[in-house]
C-alpha cells in the first residue's frame, strides 16, 4: 500500500486518466477527491471506489470559490489533505487564424490558471501534511500542432509553473511539485473525439508506425501506474520535474520517412494529448 491512508483531491477525475488515477489511488491504500463536470460519471466512479473512500464534487473548475471547496471537502469528508493531481483540461483546437483573445484567455484559465489557484487553496494542508502536487501535462507543451497552439501554450505554461513552485514551495515548504506529460493515450474521450472526426469506430487498432512504434497507444493505467509513484513518499525530496510518458523520444525525434512508416490517407492526423 504505497499511498497508505494519504487523502488526494484528483481534478477531471470521473472519466479517463483521472478516473483511472483515482483507481489506483484507492487501490493503493488512498482516499480521493473525485471531480468532474458529469454527475451521473462521477456518482458512478465513487460507487465503484467506495463511499468510504471516495467522495465527488461536480463543478466547473473556474467557478468562483471552486478550489476552495474541493480542499474543504477533502478536510471534511476525510480530516486532511496529502496530494493535488490537476489533471482536469480543457482540449479544443486552434490555430493563429482562428484563435481569438476569448478563446485563448479561456484556455490558460482552465489549463494553467486553475491548477495554480487549487495548489494555492491547498497548500495550508500540503505544508502541514508535507504533501505534494502533481500536474498532468502533455508532450504538446514542448511545442504542440499548428492546431494546438492555444492548448500547447497552456500546457506550457504549466510545465513553468511546476519547476517554478517545485522549487520555492519545496524549499520554503517541503512540499514537492511534479508533472508528468503523457503522449497519446487512448481515453474514452479521444476515441469519441477521432471516430467524431470521421475515422472508423476503431481507428486505433490498427496505427501507423510513425504514430505509435509499439502498435498501439498508451492506456490511462499505464499514466496511473507512473502517477503513482510521484504521489508516495518513494519520489523522496525529488521536485520540480517533468517527465514525458512516450513511446519514442519525442523531443528531436526525426521519424525515418519510408513507406512503412508513412501515414496512410484515413490515418489520424490530428494528435490530441
Amino acid at each position: 500500500m504505497r499511498l497508505q491512508e494519504k487523502v488526494i483531491v484528483i481534478t477531471g477525475s470521473a472519466t479517463g486518466i483521472g478516473k483511472a488515477i483515482a483507481r489506483r489511488c484507492v487501490a493503493e491504500g488512498a482516499r480521493v477527491v473525485i471531480h468532474g463536470l458529469e454527475a451521473d460519471w462521477a456518482a458512478e466512479v465513487v460507487a465503484e471506489l467506495g463511499a468510504e473512500v471516495a467522495v465527488a464534487l461536480v463543478e466547473d473548475l473556474t467557478a468562483e470559490g471552486c478550489p476552495e471547496r474541493l480542499v474543504a471537502l477533502a478536510v471534511a469528508q476525510f480530516g486532511r489533505l496529502d496530494a493535488v493531481v490537476n489533471n482536469a483540461a480543457w482540449v479544443a483546437q486552434g490555430n493563429i487564424e482562428n484563435t481569438d483573445a476569448a478563446f485563448f484567455r479561456r484556455m490558460l484559465e482552465v489549463n494553467t490558471l486553475v491548477p495554480f489557484l487549487l495548489i494555492k487553496a491547498a497548500l495550508p494542508q500540503l505544508r502541514a501534511h508535507r504533501g505534494n502536487v502533481l500536474n498532468i501535462g502533455s508532450v504538446n507543451a514542448w511545442s504542440g500542432e499548428p492546431e494546438l497552439l492555444p492548448y500547447s501554450v497552456s500546457k506550457g505554461a504549466l510545465m513553468t509553473l511546476t519547476r517554478n513552485l517545485g522549487d520555492t514551495l519545496m524549499r520554503q515548504d517541503g512540499v514537492r511539485v511534479n508533472q508528468i506529460n503523457p503522449g497519446w493515450v487512448l481515453t474514452e474521450n479521444e476515441a469519441r473525439r477521432k471516430h467524431a472526426q470521421g475515422l472508423a469506430e476503431d481507428w486505433y487498432a490498427e496505427l501507423p508506425k510513425v504514430y505509435a512504434p509499439a502498435g498501439r497507444l498508451l492506456r490511462p493505467e499505464e499514466i496511473a501506474a507512473a502517477a503513482v509513484y510521484w504521489l508516495s513518499d518513494e519520489c523522496g525530496p525529488v521536485s520540480g520535474q517533468v517527465v514525458d510518458l512516450e513511446q519514442h523520444p519525442f523531443l528531436g525525434r526525426n521519424p525515418p520517412k519510408d513507406r512503412s512508416t508513412m501515414a496512410a490517407p484515413d490515418a489520424p492526423h490530428q494528435i490530441v494529448l
